[in-house]
């Protein structure tokens, strides 16, 4: 396979970014692939921003040397969590059986007082494992981060030359654990309500048609949840993910009426739809194999966790590739159309009507059917 230049789209998800880490690694590691531009938001904007970074100083092996950084980082502030973190995190996972009344009081206490504090633990972090300046020079792939404006609720897209630390801290701004992040007198909350991550500067600006898309969320899951946890974690879970979900469907749509249609995408005027009906998505999912590794196993460091995560997403796109990896350029491994639209992307058949076949006959020949049973 000659070399292929692909779009990267990074889903936000806390520490399960280190997942995330895994796959670039792999990717990085095959020197037939070249990253063009990456979206990203929450934890895949500090993906995107320590892969860009150590690309502009040093190519594949900066680029991955600035990955492993920032997340050993990341381990180290994690280590030194307070004490509160660490005895709420043991409460939620059952290890400490504490009332429910004091559980509930404790994590209230926790939003409330969270946003007031100024004291964004990752900010360190960026500081000293990302040189921004390498970020806003970086030439080989483009960067677009996503914010939520806090007082419209609208998505914001910055691009490589702008980033700074303030960004890519608005675009991982959980309300509940740090205040909001003021960025032109405008206030910013994570990207991922909004755009998880958004697709939509790769169909605006990019002129590459592989799409890779690295998922965090499971795209569906086998198990419904049934406890009062489980079910807040999954509403949690949907809100985060259905942005993403809204722009696959939206570009199923887009590329259901260029086929049903027969449109030829080469004599195209509007640029969104010529993208859209040529554009070759793939997808690299953690999914459900990363709910063990949701918190770490008793007496393991936040950096073999980080690091277990790691491997699973590096072991991901191994496999990834192994399988598909010649298929990069000549079509998708991602069917949109029937994933988000189904039956093909047609509409579902009308329902049955009456069933008369087994109906008792008022005389010696039934009456003729009328109407819709006749049809």
């Amino acid at each position: 396979m000659r070399t292929r230049r692909i779009d990267l789209a990074l889903q936000g998800g806390g520490t399960h970014g280190a997942f995330t880490w895994g796959v670039l690694d792999r990717l990085l590691e095959d020197e037939r692939i070249r990253f063009g531009a990456i979206s990203g938001s929450s934890a895949g904007a500090m993906n995107a921003v320590a892969l860009a970074a150590g690309w502009t100083l040093g190519g594949r092996k900066g680029a991955r040397e600035s990955l492993r950084c920032f997340w050993s980082k990341v381990a180290e502030r994690l280590r030194l969590a307070t004490w509160a973190d660490a005895w709420l995190g043991l409460m939620r996972n059952g290890a400490i059986d504490a009332s429910v009344p004091f559980r509930a009081a404790f994590e209230v206490a926790q939003a409330w007082l969270a946003p007031t504090l100024d004291a964004n633990p990752l900010r360190g972090v960026l500081q000293e494992t990302v040189d921004f300046d390498a970020v806003r020079r970086c030439t080989e792939m483009q960067l677009y981060i996503g914010a939520t404006e806090v007082r419209s609720g609208q998505l914001r897209i910055f691009d490589g030359p702008s980033l700074t630390p303030d960004i890519v801290l608005a675009s991982a701004c959980l309300p509940t654990l740090f205040p909001a992040v003021m960025i032109d007198g405008e206030a910013y909350w994570d990207g991922g309500y909004m755009g998880n991550p958004s697709l939509l500067p790769l169909l605006d600006y990019s002129p590459n048609l592989d799409l890779m898309l690295v998922q965090l969320h499971p795209s569906r899951r086998q198990a419904l949840p049934r406890t009062a946890t489980q079910i807040v974690e999954r509403i949690q879970e949907i809100g985060f993910h259905g942005s993403l979900v809204k722009e696959l469907r939206s570009l199923a749509v887009l590329q259901r009426v260029v086929r049903d249609e027969g449109l030829d995408t080469s004599r195209m005027r509007m640029p969104l739809l010529r993208k859209a009906g040529k554009l070759r998505v793939h997808r690299i999912e953690g999914g459900e194999q990363l709910d063990p590794l949701a918190v770490p196993r008793p007496l393991q460091s936040a950096w073999h966790h980080l690091l277990d995560l790691r491997r699973e997403g590096h072991a991901a796109a191994d496999g990834w590739l192994q399988e598909n990896a010649g298929r990069l350029g000549r079509r998708g491994t991602v069917d949109l159309i029937a994933e988000y639209l189904g039956n093909g992307g047609r509409a579902s058949p009308p329902p049955p009507g009456p069933d008369t076949s087994r109906r008792a006959s008022p005389g010696p020949a039934a009456a003729p059917a009328t109407g819709a049973a006749s049809r």
